[in-house]
């Protein structure tokens, strides 16, 4: 297994990755080695199960959460002679790779030797991710190549499916959503009966997530006289500007940006909310969303890929991404709590078809459908 990012270093796709690991630990007929990236230079290797091990190429990251142009560049020339040397040194009978760049690329370097999955996340399908626009005109065709050669594409949710296929009419992609600890992220046992309407989101402070629209909805429901507060996780480049709107709009009392939380840390802070907020532009299929449904948090959120899946009673999907838009949804709920109660309860129900047990059969029944084929596939 390829993934450019693993836990401490990345995001969603990097948790969605470690997940699957800890259910393959118990499939006694599968052995997983994982080449990923470290956050200081040099080579070291974990064995978190008998049958896994991860081995870490070391590059000067400076941001856990954020990748520039160089580090990627730089993992990709440290990752490739490892990446061979375990080639020539195992009898793998696949590659499962997250993101189809730049982990892909290494795969598709080998192709007439191995066969490759590509697990497609999110910003490695060409689409509105404003900072990556250059490298989407630059590696179109690299991109194509990639995909073109692959044993098989997966997409974590539909509407991802559909911007591949939007960027390479033609392609077959499959679905396999992410999924959801259920042991760890669950309701509370009780709800306090405080009068305030807790608002969470949680994601990178970027452009894609658009959060200056929830601080701006915050403002708009204030201003209405409605008690609502908002929890804001997540760290990025925007912190600075984000931290700046909320004291223009004299809201520190009731907005607060906590950073990026470490994974244990989360189910407590979605258990002490109300009410989980997005207005995203971008997704493959959301994590955090995902978790907050699991603690019984009714969905407030901005359309984007992923939430067809994920949303039905137990939430509302707005068309319209404007502040007014935003705040007018989250007074309904502040206006009439039993309706959030409600959609609390299908939340758990909706959550508790995403376990990652589920997700982790349909990789496995791919993997023996790839293993079983025919070897002697050369690239085109």
């Amino acid at each position: 297994m390829l993934n450019y990012e693993f836990p401490p270093i990345g995001g969603g796709a990097g948790m969605a990755h470690k997940a699957l690991l800890g259910k393959y630990a118990r499939s006694a007929d599968l052995h997983v080695d994982v080449l990923t990236s470290g956050r200081r230079p040099g080579l070291t290797t974990e064995r978190p199960a008998a049958n896994i091990s991860i081995t870490r190429v070391g590059i000067d990251k400076k941001d856990l959460h954020h990748w520039r142009r160089f580090e990627v560049l730089q993992w990709l020339r440290r990752a490739r002679g490892h990446y061979r040397r375990m080639l020539d040194e195992n009898d793998y009978a696949l590659v499962h790779a997250f993101f189809g760049f730049p982990t892909g690329w290494l795969c598709y370097r080998t192709a007439g030797r191995i066969p490759y999955i590509l697990s497609l996340r999110g910003s490695d399908v060409p689409g509105p991710n404003l900072r990556l626009q250059l490298e989407y005109k630059l590696l179109g065709p690299v991109f194509r190549a990639i995909w073109r050669n692959a044993a098989s594409i997966v997409a974590c949710s539909e509407g991802l499916r559909r911007r591949a296929l939007a960027f390479m009419p033609g392609i077959d992609v499959s679905v396999i959503p992410n999924g959801v600890d259920l042991r760890r992220f669950h309701p509370a046992a009780g709800r306090g009966a405080d009068e305030t309407l807790r608002l969470l989101t949680v994601g990178r402070l970027s452009n894609t997530k658009r959060i200056d629209r929830l601080i701006e909805a915050v403002a708009i429901l204030r201003g209405q006289g409605r008690r609502v507060a908002l929890k804001i996780v997540g760290g990025g480049p925007l912190e600075t500007e984000l931290r700046r709107l909320v004291t223009d709009r004299r809201l520190d009392a009731v907005v607060h940006i906590v950073g990026r939380a470490e994974g244990g840390r989360m189910p407590a802070i979605y258990r002490d909310s109300d009410v989980f907020v997005s207005a995203s532009m971008q997704e493959g299929m959301s994590n955090a969303m995902l978790e907050a449904m699991a603690t019984g948090l009714p969905i407030v959120t901005t359309r984007c890929e992923g939430v067809e899946e994920l949303i039905a009673d137990n939430g509302m999907v707005l068309d319209d991404d404007s502040p007014r838009t935003i705040a007018t949804a989250v007074a309904e709920l502040a206006d009439h709590r039993e309706k959030t109660e409600g959609l609390s309860a299908a939340a758990v129900a909706r959550a508790a078809q995403f376990g990652w047990s589920a997700v982790a059969e349909k990789y496995l029944e791919l993997y023996r459908k790839i293993a079983q084929a025919d070897p002697t596939r050369r690239p085109r």
